[in-house]
Order: C-alpha cells, then structure tokens, then sequence
C-alpha cells in the first residue's frame, strides 16, 4: 500500500518545477486556502435566503472544523508519520514543517466545511466549497508537504466529523438558538 501511495504523491508531485505560474498558484492556495474558505463561510452570515438554517448550517461548518481538527490531534498521539518529502519521495516548494505528516490539517478544514454544507442540504454552495477543498488537497501534494493518502485520512477525518455534529447538533435546539442569538446580537447590530 505504502508502494501505491509513494508513486501517486511523486506523480502528483512530479509536476512541481514544470511552471513558475502553477508552482505560484499551488503554494498560494496550501498557504491560505483554509483561510480564505474560513472567510467565505463567514460571509455567509449576512446571506438572506433561509436565515436561521443557514446560521445553523455555518456554526455546524465551524463546529465540524474544530471537531475534525481535534481529531487530528489524537490521532498524533498514536501516529507520527515521516513526511514525504524526509523520506525523498517529494520536492519540496516550501519551507519544512516541524508536523508529522498524517492526517493532513488543511485536508480536515476544507474537508469538514465541504462536508458540513453538503450534508445539511445547501448543494450549490456546498459543492463550490468541495471544489476548493479538492483544489487544497491536491496543492498540499503538489507541493510536497503530504502523501495522497495524508490528504485523504484527513478529508475522512472532516468529513467524519461533520457527520458526528449533523447527529448531535441539531437546528433549532436550545444551544443553536442560544448562539445564533448571540452572533446576532453581535454582528446584526
């Protein structure tokens, strides 16, 4: 497996050097790709269509990205897993990371926002989230930070996690009606 795994992140890596313009892209978007995915959930506090599912749905987002990251950090007191890059499978465009390898962080982010949105029934915005986690998956192989399936442990850690708050968090309950009144109080004012 680990064979398989090798040769899908040199490959995916393999293109790195090819084009100033793609290596640019690539490094830009594994530096704030999470971060800009953070703001575009957040903006979607003043969208109209559907206020308080939508609230709903972006605290279930937050939460679901908290929840997978906090995953992540259990899942390093178990595994500490060399990076690719150490191991000579990868070039790397950045600067080393002192993090093990799995899971991936930004893969859990995007991963666990995507998910969160998909799974409360908001498709369109939904999907265009699932395209840009995709996109922040493949530039955190391209550049060499993780192996394919770093990216992938950590999209089934988010993914996970926004199924465990799509169970237990539930819209219109005491606690979203508690802290969506506070948000609003907050920022509708």
């Amino acid at each position: 497996m680990y064979e398989l795994d090798a040769k899908l992140t040199h490959a995916l890596n393999s293109v790195a050097g090819t084009s100033q313009l793609l290596n640019s892209l690539m490094i830009w978007v594994s530096a704030i790709g999470v971060p800009l995915l953070v703001l575009a959930v957040a903006g979607q506090w003043w969208r109209r269509a559907d206020r308080q599912h939508n609230r709903h749905v972006l605290l279930a987002a937050g939460f679901s990205f908290l929840l997978g990251l906090a995953f992540n950090q259990l899942i390093l007191l178990f595994v500490h897993r060399m990076s690719p890059y150490d191991a000579g499978v990868t070039h790397l465009l950045i600067a080393r990371s002192a993090n093990p390898s799995f899971p991936s962080d930004h893969a859990t982010a995007a991963a666990a926002i995507a998910a969160a949105f998909l799974l409360h029934g908001m498709r369109k915005p939904g999907l265009w989230f699932l395209a840009a986690a995709l996109l922040v998956m493949v530039s955190c192989v391209y550049i060499g930070t993780h192996y394919v399936s770093d990216v992938l442990g950590g999209a089934l850690t988010g993914i996970f996690a926004a199924m465990l708050v799509r169970a237990l968090f539930r819209k219109g309950a005491r606690a979203d009606q508690w802290i969506i009144g506070r948000l609003e109080a907050l920022l509708d004012s």
